[in-house]
């Protein structure tokens, strides 16, 4: 089974307006980590920054604007997926698998696609993707009326995860946080 642990920092929360500026994570093969990654990209030219969304994830226009272009990390991206997946084999695909993924950032993660010339996502991904917060809710499901939320930093708390809250929002360490989350609800 291949996993493609992932998280995205994006410049707003609307898939067809803004764009990403952070993935990361992590290629996950029959349980064993192959190798984790971890991407600045300068967001599309095309796309709205949202001043909210980089004080979320402390950062600045500067800064996201002198990351590498988005066709650079898009090659990148595709050259690290296509040592782990034969795009042109049917039966050979990634499951995406991340926090709250499956209603925000597979959404963002096509649209890069797309915004890169490239209509074959679907090469790489299968088209069902594993939800970690959605998997949590059936554990969590008594505990959810006592829960102020249902954000990844509270999920990890009530499952007896530590963390830094200072570094959330970082796609790398939410990733790391996915990952042990989704290691919490299968054992």
């Amino acid at each position: 089974m291949k996993l493609l642990f992932f998280d995205l920092e994006t410049t707003g929360i609307k898939y067809w307006r803004n764009g990403i500026h952070q993935i990361s994570g992590e290629v996950v093969i029959d349980g064993v980590s192959q190798e984790s990654f971890n991407f600045r990209v300068q967001p599309n030219p095309r796309c709205e920054i949202d001043d909210e969304a980089l004080r979320v994830c402390n950062v600045t226009r500067e800064q996201i604007l002198a990351y590498p272009p988005m066709g650079d990390v898009y090659r990148a991206f595709v050259d690290m997926l296509s040592k782990y997946v034969d795009k042109y084999d049917r039966r050979d695909k990634f499951f995406l698998t991340g926090y709250n993924n499956a209603s925000f950032d597979n959404y963002f993660l096509k649209a890069f696609f797309v915004q890169n010339g490239d209509n074959y996502f679907y090469s790489w991904f299968w088209v069902n993707s594993i939800d970690v917060m959605v998997l949590a809710t059936q554990h969590l499901m008594e505990l959810r009326p006592d829960m102020p939320d249902f954000k990844q930093e509270t999920v990890a708390r009530a499952l007896g995860i530590d963390l830094d809250p200072s570094k959330l929002h970082d796609a790398a360490y939410d990733i790391y946080l996915t990952k042990e989350i989704y290691k919490k609800l299968k054992s």
